[in-house]
């Protein structure tokens, strides 16, 4: 029997300044870049795959900070608790920004041309295939660098991420936990076809699946939703539902990165109990 509840914390941690490496991944025709963090020593290490949003108003910010910001504010918390670390950019975005067209562009001139249902309807086609490419090509990645436990991977993500961290669990068996922030928040209630690929993938999962907001996000009905799924199939999973974060429902969708304090001890007990130990293993 799984769990939902509402968890309340206070105060952030202190983040330590951590270099990243900068590697490349090959997705197809394209040259990926990634930041990649790895705890101190030899390895073999658990290893987390985190997958950014759909951007901001341009390729170089997510959740209202660059990229690489972001990237540095989550890396020390996993690299802290013993987990490597990769942050891949997408396709069109950050590091990647010259390998493909901004998807957010792409949606843009989709409205332009033909209404919102078809720029809808795009966004669920590129999550489902160049995006979800992109995320397999990294998860790929991980899998095989040195050092890397490629047995104890879980994929985790916010908002657009959070879609594919599911949609990647689903692809390979061999993923043992995914953690989403706010997947499907903002676009649940706009796509039928969204709602039902994302309850379809976390009925095929053998991932143990986090489920996490705050209150306030735009939307809680995606976790409601894909809980019941779970539920009724007997899967590993948790939902958490949090106080609200801030005073709009943006600051909500973003807790993730505005209150790491609220959800750390929760998350990390789910990893360490899904990819490190017994509960974890297929």
């Amino acid at each position: 029997m799984a769990l939902v509840c509402t968890c309340v914390a206070a105060g952030q941690p202190l983040r330590e300044t951590i270099a990243p490496q900068i590697v490349e991944i090959h997705s197809g025709k394209l040259l990926l870049k990634a930041y990649f963090w790895k705890p101190n020593g030899a390895g073999s290490f658990p290893a987390v795959l985190f997958n950014h949003g759909s951007g901001g108003e341009d390729p170089e910010h997510t959740a209202g900070m660059p990229m690489t910001e972001a990237a540095d504010r989550l890396a020390p918390v996993f690299v802290k608790h013993g987990y490597a670390f990769l942050y891949p950019f997408r396709r069109g975005q950050g590091l990647s920004a010259d390998q493909a067209p901004f998807m957010r562009e792409l949606l843009q001139q989709e409205e332009a041309a033909k209404g919102k249902a078809a720029s809808q309807h795009l966004r669920f086609i590129l999550l489902t295939t160049e995006q979800l490419d992109d995320v397999l090509a990294a998860l790929d990645f991980l899998k095989n660098s040195p050092g890397v436990d490629r047995h104890r991977i879980a994929v985790s993500g916010h908002s657009f991420g959070g879609q594919l961290a599911l949609l990647a669990a689903e692809q390979d068996p061999s993923v043992r936990a995914a953690v989403t922030f706010g997947a499907a928040a903002d676009s649940w209630e706009r796509s039928a076809e969204l709602r039902a690929k994302l309850v379809d993938a976390v009925s095929k999962t053998r991932a143990a699946i986090l489920l996490i907001q705050a209150e306030n996000d735009y939307s809680t009905a995606p976790s409601q939703a894909l809980r019941i799924q779970l539920e009724r199939l007997h899967k590993p999973y948790l939902v958490k539902i949090y106080p609200p974060v801030g005073w709009t429902y943006r600051s909500g969708h973003n807790m993730l990165y505005e209150d790491i304090a609220r959800w750390e001890d929760d998350v990390f007990q789910f990893l360490d109990g899904y990819v490190l130990g017994e509960s974890g293993s297929s």
